[in-house]
């Protein structure tokens, strides 16, 4: 016999499975580094795909959370990697879902080469950086020259000039010195040699490397090189060295594409925007250093898959490329959505890896030897920065990145 309180009971119950159906599905997470405007930017792309994403802000420690969520099987469906390096680590612990040979096409050889473990790719670019530029006013100075020596020639009569000093730099981020560096190394190593101080085959003590910095302090020991001299340099951050050539208290700064969108709001009213030059050439090779974010999927996730498919299309990211400050090896996103000015042609300059390409050693070192600020390669190139007037001034930064490798190997094998 069916009681009333039986048919009312079922009928609860299926409304409970209907509700239950009607539930927005979970939303799908990513853990990038980004934080400010760039979270910001990241925030207004996601805010287009079809079902919710969750972007989580783990700043510079991406590692240790990502680590901490596996652990309790907990992790995202996505992270956004700014060293490519852990890539091989979360590959081979299996951690790690394959590209999809589709998203994978949507990229020149050369840089899906550097996202590949065993032969297998497990990371998409979803954004890059050119960092072998040299940004000047074009009202103060001509086009810096196209070889180092000429570069170390034209900093001695700038400096020996005065007003503006030939060099802005943000020495107070140590990043900024190992761009520096990473360039000389691109011209004075092959390609094995440059890897090789990642994986340990090649020592920090090596040719390349003591040549890389004898050539950093041709530029650096120059007296008059930087606005108000070398201890004023320590405490510039990248930033301000921006703002100290937008408006004219230096001739030329180092670095990335990223310099154009920071000059523009400093520039003064009615000065012409700041061009960017190659880093020149070093022992005739002209390096081509990049930096970027990839993102990786962890293993069994679907909706990570869906995810990055579409993150690699040619359009989600045109709400960031029309902000400024981004650009991608995306073979989908064609230069003109850049633009007419120079970002669409440093856009294709990395879809097409003219000159020597490399990725950020930074980025691929592991443990202490990597940074962060304070630590690693970036506190001893700012010592070297604070030393290097001494005549052992390569031998000492030698010594010390020797050390810092081997204590993070050490540290590495715990």
């Amino acid at each position: 016999m069916i009681t009333r309180r039986a048919v009312l009971g079922g009928t609860l119950g299926a409304l409970g499975t209907l509700a239950g159906c009607s539930r927005p599905p979970r939303p799908v997470q990513v853990a990038v580094v980004w934080s400010g405007g760039e979270l910001d930017r990241f925030r207004e792309v996601v805010a287009r795909y079809p079902r919710p994403v969750d972007v989580i802000s783990t700043r510079n420690d991406i590692d240790a959370f990502l680590g901490s969520r596996i652990r309790t099987a907990n992790q995202p469906d996505v992270a956004i990697l700014p060293q490519i390096g852990l890539i091989t680590d979360y590959a081979a612990r299996g951690w790690l879902e394959p590209i999809p040979p589709e998203v994978a096409q949507r990229f020149a050889p050369p840089w899906n080469d550097m996202l590949k473990v065993g032969g297998v790719q497990y990371g998409a670019w979803v954004k890059a950086a050119h960092k072998s530029l040299v940004w000047y006013s074009p009202e103060r100075l001509g086009a810096p020259p196209q070889t180092w020596e000429e570069f170390v020639a034209l900093t001695g009569r700038l400096a020996a000039a005065g007003h503006p000093a030939p060099l802005a730099i943000g020495a107070a981020d140590g990043w900024v010195l190992t761009d520096w560096l990473e360039n000389l190394l691109i011209g004075e190593s092959a390609e094995a040699q440059y890897q090789g101080l990642v994986d340990g085959s090649v020592a920090w003590d090596s040719a390349p490397v003591r040549t890389a910095l004898t050539r950093l302090a041709d530029v650096w020991a120059t007296p008059g090189a930087f606005p108000d001299g070398i201890a004023r340099a320590l405490l510039t951050q990248q930033e301000e060295s921006v703002i100290q050539v937008a408006e004219g208290r230096a001739a030329m700064v180092v670095e990335g594409d990223f310099v154009g969108a920071v000059a523009d709001k400093f520039r003064p009213a009615g000065a012409s925007p700041l061009a960017a030059a190659r880093f020149p050439a070093v022992a005739g090779t002209q390096p081509l250093l990049v930096a970027g974010d990839a993102a990786v999927i962890f293993a069994g996730s679907s909706a990570g898959r869906d995810l990055v498919e579409w993150l690699t299309g040619s359009t989600p990211f045109q709400p960031w490329i029309d902000s400024g400050g981004y650009l991608s090896p995306n073979l989908l996103i064609q230069t003109s959505a850049y633009g007419t000015g120079p970002v669409s042609r440093l856009a294709g300059e990395l879809r097409a890896a003219t000159g020597t390409l490399r990725f950020d050693l930074s980025d691929q070192l592991r443990g202490s030897l990597g940074g962060p600020d304070g630590l690693g390669s970036w506190k001893i190139l700012q010592d070297f920065l604070a030393e290097v007037t001494r005549p052992d001034a390569v031998d000492r930064a030698v010594h010390r990145l020797v050390r810092a490798d081997a204590q993070a190997r050490r540290e590495a094998g715990k």
